[in-house]
C-alpha cells in the first residue's frame, strides 16, 4: 500500500486530446498562425504555412512508397530546416521516424538500420555519402530533391491514430546491442500537456541544440511547433555559435545538459548571452547545485531541472529550481504520470527512504522493438500499484517531506554522460572481444566536479600506451565518440567483493587515471619551448586535469572530448585576447601544431592522425 502522501502526490490527472496525433496538433497550429516564422536555420526561414506545405509534399511522396501507420522511416541528415520538414512529413504520412546520427560509426548505423527493418530512409545528398553502403534493399529519398515540388501541398490524408508509433529511438544496451524504444503518438501528446502545465506554453523563441537521436529533441522541435514558437535550429558547428544565435534571434528558451551549461559558463560571450533568456531547462544527467549557482550570476529567469528516461517519453518529472539550494531535486511527476519508489521486493518504501524509481502513467512507451525478453524485464504490471504497466528505471531516489523527489544515482551500472545514456556493458563487450583482453570494466569517474569521464579498467596480456591506443582505435570504429573511454587503466587482476563479484567501488577508489600515460613530458623534445606553447599547454593541462602535457601528445588520446575542447577555446581566447575557431582545436590537436598555427605558421604535416581520420570520414 502506498503511503498516503505519495497517493496524493501522484494525483496528476489532467485532460488532454487523447485521440489526437502530433501531426494533427501541428496542422492546427499552422492554421492559427500561418504567416508566423516557424523555423530558422542559419539564413533560411520558413513560416508555419511554408513548413506545412513542404512537409505535405514530402509526406505524399512517402505514402507513394508505402509509408503508413507504424511504418518505420529512417532519418539521417544534418541539423537544418530540412530535418524539421522530414520529421513532420513522416508523422503526416503516418509513419514513425528512426533517427540516425551521421557522426556515428558505420557499424552502429548498420546495426540500427538492420534491427529496425526500415524500408525507407530520408537523407540528403551530403549526408548520404556518410551512411553505410549496404542500403540496396532500402528506398533512399533525398529530402531536398527538387522533384518533390511537383507533389501537391494539400493536406495529407492518413489513417494514423493516437496509438500508432511516432518514433523509435535506439538507446545503449547492456547486452552489447542497442535497443529501440517504441513511443506512440498518445505518449507524446500527453507529454505536451505535461509541459504546458509544468513550464507554460506561451510562445517564444526556442534554440534547439539537441541531436534528433536524443529524445529531448522532441520538446525542442515538435512541442514548440504545436505551441506557436519560433524554433531556431542550432547547426552542426558546435557550441561556439550559441551566443551569436541567441543574440541574432532573440532567443527566450534553451534546453541543455548540465555539461553543456558548464561549458557555456566558461566562455565570457556565451555566459553573458545566457542572461538574455527567459527560461532554461537542464536535464539528461544530474544537476549539481554549483552549476545553478554559477548560472545565477547572469541568468535571472526560470531554471527547471528535468528528469525522465526515453521509455517514459522524454521528461517525467520537473522542478523549478529556487536559490540557493544544496541539492537540486528532480521535482514531481508531470500530468498523468505516477512515481513509485519500491524496495527490492517491489514494495513501496516510506517517505524519506531510498527506493528504486518506477514510472507509470500515460507516458509509458509501448515496448522495446523486437525485444520481448527485455520488455518483460523492464515494463512490469504490479496490480497493487496500477492497472497499467510501469517502467523500472534502475534509478535510486527518495521522496522528500514536501513531495519533491531527490535523485540518488543508479541502482545498476548505467551511466549518464553529457546527456547520453550509456550501458557500460556494451563497451565492455566490445573490449573483451579485442585480442589479448581478458576482462574489462568501464566506469564513470568524476575526479573534478562536473567533469565526468569514462575509464576502462582492463586485465590484458599486453599493457601500455600502444595497447591503449589500439583498443581506443577499435572502439572508435564501432562506437560514438561519447562512448569511447578517456583512459585505459591496466590491472593484474580485478578487485572482487566477498561474494566474488567485481568490486566496482574499489575501482573508483583507485587513484585518478593518468590520462597522459605513455608520454614523458620531462623529455626535452616534448617540453614547451616558447611562450605560445606554454600558454597552449597550460590551457590543456587545466582542462584535462593532468600535471603535464607534452607538445607532441595528441589531446584526444589524452581523453579530450567536445566539451573539453570548448573549455580550452574559452581559456585560449581569454589568454590571447582574440577569437579562436573551435575547428582549429580539432584540426591541430597537439601543443606543437596548435601553437604554430596560432603563431601564423600553419603546416599540414602538423595535423594529427586523428584529425586526418575525421576529415576522411566526413568525405566518405
Amino acid at each position: 500500500m502506498l503511503p498516503v502522501q505519495v497517493l496524493e502526490w501522484n494525483r496528476t490527472e489532467a485532460d488532454y486530446p487523447r485521440s489526437s496525433t502530433i501531426a494533427e496538433l501541428f496542422i492546427e497550429q499552422a492554421a492559427r498562425t500561418p504567416d508566423a516564422i516557424a523555423v530558422v536555420a542559419k539564413d533560411r526561414r520558413l513560416s508555419y504555412c511554408e513548413l506545412d506545405e513542404r512537409s505535405n509534399r514530402l509526406a505524399r511522396h512517402l505514402q507513394t512508397l508505402g509509408v503508413k501507420p507504424d511504418t518505420l522511416v529512417g532519418v539521417a541528415m544534418g541539423r537544418s530546416e530540412t530535418l524539421v520538414v522530414s520529421l513532420l512529413a513522416i508523422l503526416k504520412a503516418g509513419g514513425a521516424y528512426v533517427p540516425l546520427d551521421p557522426t556515428h560509426p558505420e557499424e552502429r548505423l548498420s546495426l540500427v538500420i538492420e534491427d529496425s527493418g526500415m524500408q525507407v530512409l530520408l537523407t540528403t545528398a551530403e549526408t548520404r555519402q556518410k551512411l553505410p553502403l549496404e542500403l540496396s534493399g532500402i528506398t533512399v529519398v533525398d529530402a531536398e530533391d527538387s522533384g518533390l515540388a511537383a507533389q501537391s501541398t494539400d493536406a495529407v490524408v492518413s489513417k494514423t491514430e493516437s496509438h500508432h508509433l511516432s518514433y523509435v529511438i535506439y538507446t545503449s544496451g547492456s547486452t552489447g546491442k542497442p535497443k529501440g524504444v517504441m513511443v506512440e503518438n498518445r505518449n507524446v501528446v500527453n507529454f505536451f500537456t505535461g509541459m504546458d502545465r509544468a513550464i507554460g506554453c506561451g510562445p517564444g523563441v526556442w534554440l534547439a541544440v539537441t541531436s534528433v537521436s536524443f529524445d529531448i529533441s522532441v520538446l525542442e522541435l515538435l512541442w514548440t511547433l504545436t505551441r506557436g514558437f519560433m524554433v531556431v535550429v542550432h547547426g552542426d558547428e558546435g557550441a561556439s555559435t550559441i551566443a551569436e544565435e541567441i543574440a541574432r534571434n532573440g532567443v527566450t528558451h534553451l534546453q541543455m545538459t548540465p555539461s553543456l551549461a558548464r561549458m557555456l559558463t566558461l566562455d565570457a560571450r556565451a555566459f553573458a548571452a545566457l542572461g538574455e533568456l527567459k527560461q532554461m531547462l537542464l536535464g539528461g544527467e544530474a544537476v549539481p547545485a554549483s552549476i545553478v549557482e554559477h548560472l545565477r550570476q547572469v541568468f535571472k529567469g526560470e531554471i527547471y531541472n528535468m528528469y525522465g528516461p526515453t521509455e517514459t517519453t522524454i521528461w517525467s518529472t520537473t522542478y523549478r529550481v529556487g536559490e540557493p539550494e544544496k541539492t537540486v531535486s528532480i521535482g514531481r511527476p508531470i500530468a498523468n504520470t505516477q512515481i513509485y519508489l519500491l524496495d527490492p521486493e517491489l514494495q513501496p518504501v516510506l517517505v524519506g527512504e531510498i527506493g528504486e524509481l518506477f514510472i507509470g502513467g500515460d507516458g509509458v512507451a509501448r515496448e522495446y522493438w523486437n525485444r520481448p525478453d527485455l520488455t518483460a524485464e523492464r515494463f512490469l504490471l504490479i496490480p497493487s500499484l496500477s492497472d497499467q504497466r510501469i517502467y523500472r528505471t534502475g534509478d535510486l531516489a527518495r521522496y522528500l517531506p514536501d513531495g519533491n523527489i531527490e535523485f540518488l544515482g543508479r541502482a545498476d551500472f548505467q551511466i549518464k554522460l553529457r546527456g547520453h545514456r550509456i550501458e557500460p556493458g556494451e563497451i565492455e563487450d566490445l573490449l573483451e572481444h579485442c585480442a589479448g583482453v581478458r576482462q574489462a570494466v568501464v566506469l564513470a569517474r568524476e575526479d573534478r566536479e562536473g567533469d565526468k569521464r569514462l575509464v576502462a579498467y582492463l586485465v590484458a596480456e599486453s599493457v601500455g600506451a600502444e595497447t591503449a591506443a589500439a583498443l581506443r582505435g577499435a572502439l572508435e570504429s564501432k562506437l560514438p565518440d561519447y562512448m569511447v573511454p578517456s583512459a585505459f587503466e591496466f590491472l593484474s587482476a580485478m578487485p572482487l567483493t566477498e561474494n566474488g563479484k567485481i568490486d566496482r567501488k574499489a575501482l573508483l577508489k583507485l587513484p585518478p587515471p593518468n590520462l597522459a600515460a605513455g608520454t614523458d613530458a620531462s623529455l626535452p623534445q616534448n617540453e614547451p619551448g616558447n611562450e605560445m606553447e606554454r600558454i597552449v599547454a597550460a590551457a590543456w593541462q587545466d582542462a584535462l586535469g593532468v600535471a603535464s602535457v607534452g607538445i607532441n601528445d595528441n589531446f584526444f588520446d589524452l581523453g579530450a572530448h567536445s566539451l573539453t575542447v570548448a573549455e580550452v577555446q574559452a581559456k585560449l581566447q581569454t589568454a590571447l585576447g582574440r577569437e579562436i575557431s573551435i575547428l582549429d582545436l580539432f584540426q591541430y590537436s597537439t601543443v606543437s601544431a596548435l601553437s604554430r598555427h596560432l603563431a601564423g605558421t600553419q603546416s599540414n604535416s602538423q595535423i594529427s592522425d586523428r584529425a586526418q581520420r575525421r576529415r576522411l570520414a566526413r568525405q566518405r
